[in-house]
């Protein structure tokens, strides 16, 4: 990969502006390398649900991942999913500034997808906390699951 003196100055420059500026400078590799650990580990919960309902056997509701083993309320509440869905959105968010041309216009799609998911998350956790669940639901319900009401993937 190629690049300028000019932009090499320019991005040792932005380095001293502060943390948000520094996140996406200097620190901005390692920073996502730990970003993605966080998303890797998500993806891996929900790998280990499939491999104990499908390869394992285990009933739905038994079927936690990994944390839900230890932790079993955060699977059967919608706090681990909101949290995660907040930590996403915090960090595509934090990490934009870092990214230019195709890699930005991607990573802006990213964000948009996870500012919906952030969405649908808040609006099970207000339904969750307030015990009002839409349109007669017995359980909360989201946008989208309104719209397809088949599409619930649930684990349990």
């Amino acid at each position: 990969m190629a690049a300028s003196t000019s932009s090499l100055s320019n991005h040792t420059a932005t380095a001293d502006g502060g943390f948000l500026n520094k996140l996406n400078t200097v620190w901005h590799k390692r920073s996502l390398q730990m970003f993605m650990v966080v998303v890797l580990a998500h993806w891996a919960e929900h790998l280990a649900q499939a491999v104990q309902i499908y390869i394992l056997g285990w009933p739905r509701p038994k079927a936690n991942g990994v944390l839900g083993l230890w932790f079993p309320w955060l699977v059967t509440t919608e706090v681990m999913h909101y949290g995660y869905a907040l930590v996403m959105i915090i960090g595509l968010f934090l990490f934009r500034r870092g990214f230019t041309g195709t890699s930005r216009k991607w990573w802006t799609i990213a964000l948009v997808i996870q500012f919906w998911h952030h969405i649908e998350h808040f609006v099970l956790q207000w339904q969750a906390l307030t015990g009002h669940y839409w349109f007669g639901s017995p359980v909360p319900v989201s946008f989208l699951q309104m719209a397809f009401p088949k599409s619930r993937v649930d684990t349990r």
